[in-house]
């Protein structure tokens, strides 16, 4: 007979080989995608973190860093259907989720209308340039991120899962653009910042994309396998310690918080609110599993920081004017709140 305990000890065994076969697999997909992607180590991390909290991502870089590529590439090692969406002014909401048309039947010619599927059915969804359209179009995506379906005529239509939503954003040309509205760009999980490659990676990337090459890339993980992996993130325990630390950094972001620090009153207008803590807590989980832990540490909270919060931190005009962005603020905020002993662990 099976006790409950006996089910328990199963079961946290299943959890520990899933996260090996986790640590083992992100292994893997690294190798792979830098047989494509040559550097950008951390993009590739974080991108991976928030793919196993359920998160969706904003990657934000100058034009040639590769933005587009990594996503695809780490699409094709992930087996997962992918569809890229090129947003520009005159995109349509329906380019995007879909519409109805009217089809006639060839036996009885009976007619009637048919959801076309638009592009958002895809498991990974790279929505270039997203802030290349109207608000319009781009709150076409909102329900989709939030609710995992389209509705269309009074239907709601599931969208395949896992399901995620990679926008890629450019940081220095903002004439045409249309800037996300707050309500969406809280939507996003991690605003992942893509920087330049260093002097070494440059190199290497001049040679290889001059010259012939046919790249095979090898399956790492399936739908099931990432479907299975996030349950396993969410079972991941956190400490009350990591849960207060994680709080109070989000808590000390908002300026008319009584545990906001003086340089936030001087320099935000508006801070993280409740999804960034929660966002702290996953990404935690997610970075603890593709490092083989079966536990969260504020370290992973740390790590985690930026990404999170670079997008949720609304900097007023005197940050602008002494050249205070939000990675400096979350910088200085990480300095300023103190960090709780962790546990010691036999």
């Amino acid at each position: 007979m099976t006790t409950p305990s006996t089910k328990a000890v199963e079961s946290d065994l299943d959890d520990i080989n899933a996260l090996k076969n986790l640590k083992d697999g992100y292994d893997t997909m690294r190798k792979e995608i830098s047989r494509m992607v040559i550097g950008q180590n951390q993009v590739i991390e974080e991108l991976l973190i928030a793919i196993f909290s359920r998160g969706h991502c904003i990657l934000v870089g100058v034009p040639g860093l590769a933005k587009t590529l990594l996503v695809s590439t780490l699409a094709k090692t992930l087996s997962l259907s992918f569809k890229r969406i090129q947003f520009t002014p005159d995109l349509m909401p329906a380019d995007i989720t879909g519409t109805e048309i009217i089809q006639e039947d060839k036996i009885s010619r009976d007619r009637s209308f048919v959801f076309m599927h638009g592009p958002v059915f895809a498991n990974m969804i790279l929505a270039d340039e997203i802030n290349r359209t109207p608000p319009k179009t781009q709150a076409a995506l909102l329900e989709a991120m939030q609710e995992h379906h389209v509705t269309a005529a009074g239907h709601s239509y599931p969208l395949p899962e896992p399901f995620f939503v990679l926008a890629t954003q450019n940081p220095i040309e903002q004439e045409g653009t249309y800037p996300l509205p707050e309500a969406q760009l809280d939507r996003f999980m991690f605003m992942i910042s893509v920087d330049y490659p260093s002097a070494d990676e440059e190199m290497r990337i001049m040679q290889s994309t001059t010259s012939i090459q046919n790249v095979e890339l090898s399956k790492t993980l399936n739908a099931e396998d990432i479907l299975r992996l996030q349950d396993t993130v969410r079972r991941i325990p956190v400490g009350d310690h990591v849960f207060r630390y994680a709080m109070d950094i989000s808590r000390a972001t908002r300026p008319n918080s009584p545990e906001a620090p003086d340089f936030i009153k001087d320099y935000v207008n508006w801070g993280a609110g409740p999804r960034a803590s929660q966002y702290l807590i996953l990404g935690a989980k997610a970075r603890a599993a593709l490092f083989g832990r079966n536990y969260a540490t504020t370290e992973d909270v740390m790590q985690v920081a930026a990404p999170v919060l670079r997008h949720r931190i609304i900097t007023n005009f005197s940050a602008e004017a002494e050249g205070v962005d939000a990675d400096k603020i979350v910088k200085r905020l990480l300095e300023h709140i103190p960090r709780p002993t962790e546990p010691s662990r036999q």
